[in-house]
């Protein structure tokens, strides 16, 4: 028996099974996915967005002061690091608790909700230690000119 006598001979691919990446059966793009209402849009952080990240695993092990939270995050300056908590606290992630101490002290936590972030990071993390090897060297390989 030969290959095209198999192929003939083969069922019909069920309809119900769509390829996606068939560009013949693929559902065209909705004009509204970017919408400003869409819950995506307003996620706490984007995945470029590496500052709100780094707070959270700062924070999981419990408060923290500012300068504290300045050690691991040398490369984010003081006004960044400053917009990134304000931005965390609206959010609801993190909350910011002043004492009325001489100095002054002021600690921030993580909120229940600040705190679901971690198994997204974890996993985050868990995508970035098994594919890191792949993506340095598409990185590596990729040339800017190229079509």
């Amino acid at each position: 028996m030969t290959d095209a006598t198999d192929a003939a001979r083969q069922e019909p691919p069920d309809p119900a099974v769509r390829d996606p990446l068939d560009p013949a059966v693929r559902d065209p793009l909705d004009p509204d996915m970017f919408d400003p209402v869409c819950p995506s849009s307003a996620m706490p952080f984007r995945v470029g967005d590496k500052w709100t990240g780094m707070v959270v695993r700062c924070l999981e092990g419990g408060p923290r002061r500012f300068t504290e939270l300045r050690t691991p995050l040398k490369a984010v300056t003081p006004k960044v690091l400053s917009e990134t908590l304000r931005a965390m606290r609206r959010d609801g992630l993190l909350t910011r608790t002043a004492y009325d101490e001489n100095p002054p002290r002021v600690e921030y936590a993580l909120t229940p909700l600040g705190r679901s972030l971690v198994p997204l990071l974890d996993a985050a993390r868990a995508w970035s230690e098994t594919h890191l090897p792949h993506l340095l060297a598409a990185r590596r390989d990729h040339r800017p000119d190229a079509p």
